[in-house]
């Protein structure tokens, strides 16, 4: 397995090329990328320098590994603090724009409305999220467009 270090300039299978900013525990890397940073395991990475302008479409090692997004995934939030939640909206996000997902169920709840405000006023802050909702036919649930 390739190790990074930060300053190294990584290519991660459809989001693009950034930099490594900071290394991890358990392979995993902070990126900067698109304006976004990203906690990034080192198989869904690869060095920047190996990726030829020339052939863009051609699919690299990493591309091939990347497993295929397959219908819409979710999170359950439910009897988690806001805090919690938070985090684990975090991560989640991260990972489905790493699956290449295209959209999420967040699974908040409806009494109370604490998480969702709180989810939504996450969103709100990510550039990655393009849109969301909440679904007409459940008001526990929020859908996102990545």
């Amino acid at each position: 397995m390739v190790t990074f270090a930060p300053g190294d300039r990584v290519h991660i299978a459809r989001l693009g090329t950034g930099v490594v900013r900071e290394a991890r525990n358990g392979g995993r890397y902070i990126v900067d990328i698109k304006g976004t940073t990203m906690i990034v395991g080192a198989d869904r990475m690869a060095p920047a320098g190996e990726r030829s302008r020339k052939h863009k479409a051609a699919a690299t090692p990493v591309d091939a590994e990347a497993p295929a997004a397959s219908g819409p995934a979710s999170l359950d939030l439910h009897g988690k603090t806001v805090d919690e939640a938070l985090e684990a909206l975090d991560t989640f996000l991260n990972d489905a724009i790493l699956d290449g997902r295209d959209e999420v169920h967040i699974v908040h709840g409806r009494s109370g409305g604490r998480l969702k405000a709180a989810v939504h006023a996450r969103l709100a802050q990510l550039a990655a999220a393009r849109a969301f909702r909440v679904d007409p036919a459940n008001p526990g649930v929020t859908v996102v467009r990545l």
